[in-house]
């Protein structure tokens, strides 16, 4: 879990960052949690965009990746999702 100082931290590292996924009509589905795990395994701090044409709402979207990859949901902001999981291998980001 983490706190409200470290969610203040990744939030202020993933500003400049782009989404790398998008999250459209398929919803949440087994293949895009494999690749959210392995981006997250490399990268540690990601952004999600969720479309127009998604049937579940952002928040719901949000949660349900968060619980499925075990990650930290950061943060959602309209339709943009944050989420961080520390790596086992590639630790790059060092949590205050």
């Amino acid at each position: 879990m983490l706190t409200g100082k470290q969610k203040r931290f990744l939030r202020a590292k993933a500003h400049h960052l782009q989404p790398i996924f998008q999250v459209g009509k398929g919803g949440v589905n087994d293949n895009l949690v494999a690749q959210v795990m392995d981006a997250l395994e490399a990268r540690e701090l990601i952004k999600i965009h969720v479309l127009n044409n998604c049937p579940q709402p952002a928040d719901s979207v949000a949660s349900e990746l968060a619980e499925k990859t075990g990650a930290e949901l950061v943060q959602t902001i309209g339709k943009t999702i944050v989420l961080y999981k520390e790596s086992k291998e590639n630790k790059q980001i060092e949590l205050p």
